[in-house]
């Protein structure tokens, strides 16, 4: 079972992978680097302060650095405990596939960070901002997912790479949401 999976993964990719053209390359290149979207999380940022006021933005950006480390971490230990290779370095799908950049990345792909990471991202401050903005949370959902399909768009990861990361992304958003919730109730209590 396991095998007709990671099969049809595979196939999956390079359907995928390959409807990709040269014309689309620089956007996927731009989307896929996580310093392009520094304004967008200086734009939540902002948000949150409107939301939250100056101490609880403190508050709340220490738990998303601990979000974004935590499931960094956890990425790097699924990678190297599975030791599942990326794409561009599997033999039998590498020489059918686009690889979009010069580099590949590190040998083992399992899961995706860049996944796990931006919708955390997206849980945690969609949450955070829900009262206020209530459609912004479906929005960054969107940008997660492409932030998932840009990784299998450039050749690095195979969807259910992407998918993990998706999923381990989300509950680590709300279980840091719900961190976050806490930990504001606490600190407004011992201020009053």
């Amino acid at each position: 079972m396991l095998d007709q999976i990671i099969e049809f993964d595979k196939e999956l990719f390079l359907y995928l992978n390959g409807l990709g053209t040269e014309s689309w390359d620089a956007f996927w290149l731009a989307y896929t680097n996580k310093v392009n979207w520094i304004p967008l999380y200086i734009l939540l940022a902002y948000l949150l302060y409107k939301r939250l006021g100056t101490k609880m933005l403190g508050l709340a950006l220490v738990t998303a650095i601990l979000m974004v480390a935590f499931t960094d971490q956890v990425t790097n230990l699924f990678k190297h405990g599975i030791e599942r290779l990326r794409p561009c370095h599997q033999e039998g799908v590498s020489d059918y596939m686009r690889l979009v950049r010069s580099w590949c990345g590190g040998q083992f792909g399992y899961f995706s960070g860049h996944s796990s990471n931006s919708m955390g991202v997206a849980i945690l401050v969609g949450l955070m901002l829900k009262n206020k903005y209530k459609f912004l949370i479906y929005v960054l959902i969107l940008w997660a997912i492409l932030m998932g399909y840009s990784r299998i768009y450039i050749g690095v990861h195979y969807p259910l790479d992407v998918l993990s990361g998706l999923i381990f992304g989300s509950l680590s958003g709300f279980g840091f949401y719900k961190l976050d919730k806490y930990l504001q109730s606490r600190f407004t209590l011992k201020k009053a």
